[in-house]
């Protein structure tokens, strides 16, 4: 399919994801990271050419001026097993907070909380389920109770009770919230294409170094080659740096099952950005570099609903949010970056929040006009996927050029991988 400016979403649906394939062995796939984070090879892409560095360079290689913006999520250890007296296993794996809805009100929940969770061996699961554990002074016994089905994944409620342990010295502990649950009992999902087991180094080496908000269940990997001493000399050589959270589902890995691109149907991710953000990427327009496939996504996110806010400036939250193929739907009217954020800024003003939060289905694809979004950092993705199409849009079908040269250069891929440096075409 020829690369368009712009593309209708007749035209866009229509994509072929056969023809987004590229041979991956096995042994390209990073299953560590490399022991210096920032170590890691960088390539260069800019007006059509590739080059390759290293990643402790990004300072001295950023245009200057520039604002850069990270996805300050963070993993949580989403996965929780259960064994059966039977000796069955059952996993359930936390996606998103049913009850409380808001993410943070439900990790500081205690006694119970409601999940959407897909469910591992669900045809062995009878009744409630039980599990025992020890955090701190206090044992904990955690029951969840199968609720019913919510599309492919299921309502889950959590209940869990506690009592002190040990002798009378020991200090009281207040009831544990939900987030002590997840990080004494959960195990953290790493990527399913590592074909191994959660390791405890994964703790910490599948975390961003600047990770704050809770709510992911996938890393946003390109951020993971930033060091802090990356970080001090980006902050000494005067470019601004800003964060967003993006709540990272395990829609992430979900390949792409149709021949065209229009079946495919994108996962809803959450996200939050400050107002101060927003003025600060205003400020600098035409200057900013997102790290991470989230952060594209969040960004773009905003212009779509700054659109929406110029034909209903009294929108609900709910009509806030960004639906897969809006952009490409021809009904929002066509704004100028600065005029998509300042009417954000101004529903912001009129609702007296300090922040947007909505959540996001856009899926970026070629024919994608970007509006906020000029530079990029982001890993080698899999063939086949939404992120590739999502690179193929940026730089208006030059993956291949940037996918071969990476290949034949011995770089590492996916979310341990290599990463790339990428101008927008």
């Amino acid at each position: 399919m020829a690369e368009k400016e712009t593309g209708t979403r007749s035209s866009v649906q229509q994509i072929n994801i056969n023809e987004y394939n590229y041979p991956l062995p096995d042994g390209r796939i990073a299953k560590y990271p490399l022991q210096n984070r920032d170590k890691s090879k960088l390539l260069l892409y800019r007006n059509g050419e590739v080059k390759e560095s290293v990643f402790d360079r990004i300072p001295d290689l950023l245009p200057e001026k520039s604002l850069l913006v990270f996805n300050n999520t963070r993993v949580i250890q989403a996965r929780l097993l259960f064994r059966k007296d039977t000796g069955a296993q059952i996993e359930i794996f936390c996606l998103e907070p049913e009850e409380p809805r808001d993410y943070a009100m439900n990790f500081q929940s205690c006694g119970q909380c409601r999940w959407i969770c897909l469910v591992g061996n669900l045809k062995r699961w009878k009744g409630a389920l039980k599990r025992t554990f020890i955090l701190g002074n206090t044992e904990v016994v955690l029951t969840a109770e199968y609720r019913q089905a919510c599309g492919q994944a299921h309502s889950i409620l959590f209940r869990w009770d506690s009592r002190q342990t040990g002798g009378p010295g020991n200090r009281p502990e207040a009831s544990p919230a939900f987030a002590d649950i997840l990080d004494a009992a959960g195990v953290l999902p790493i990527p399913p294409y590592l074909h191994r087991k959660t390791e405890a180094s994964d703790l910490q080496t599948y975390q961003t170094v600047y990770a704050k908000i809770k709510g992911s269940v996938a890393a946003p990997t390109a951020g993971l080659h930033f060091t802090p001493e990356v970080l001090e000399r980006l902050d000494r050589k005067g470019f601004i740096r800003e964060e967003i959270t993006l709540h990272v589902g395990a829609g992430t890995f979900k390949p792409v099952q149709t021949d065209t691109i229009g079946r495919h149907e994108m996962h809803t991710e959450h996200i939050s950005v400050n107002r101060s953000t927003i003025a600060g990427l205003i400020e600098h327009t035409g200057r900013i570099t997102a790290i991470g496939t989230t952060s594209v996504r969040t960004l773009e996110s905003l212009y779509c609903t700054g659109a929406i806010l110029a034909v209903h400036p009294d929108a609900t939250p709910e009509m806030l949010a960004v639906k897969q193929w809006m952009p490409y739907d021809g009904k929002l009217p066509q704004l100028s970056t600065r005029e998509a954020l300042q009417n954000i800024l101004a529903y912001l003003d009129r609702t007296k929040q300090d922040r947007l939060i909505t959540s996001t289905q856009i899926i970026i694809v070629p024919g994608y006009e970007f509006h906020v979004v000029n530079h990029m950092i982001t890993n080698f993705h899999q063939p086949e996927s939404t992120l590739l199409l999502l690179v193929s849009a940026f730089t208006k079908g030059d993956w291949k050029k940037i996918y071969g040269y990476a290949l034949d250069h011995g770089f590492r891929f996916l979310s341990y991988g290599d990463t790339s440096f990428l101008t927008r075409k």
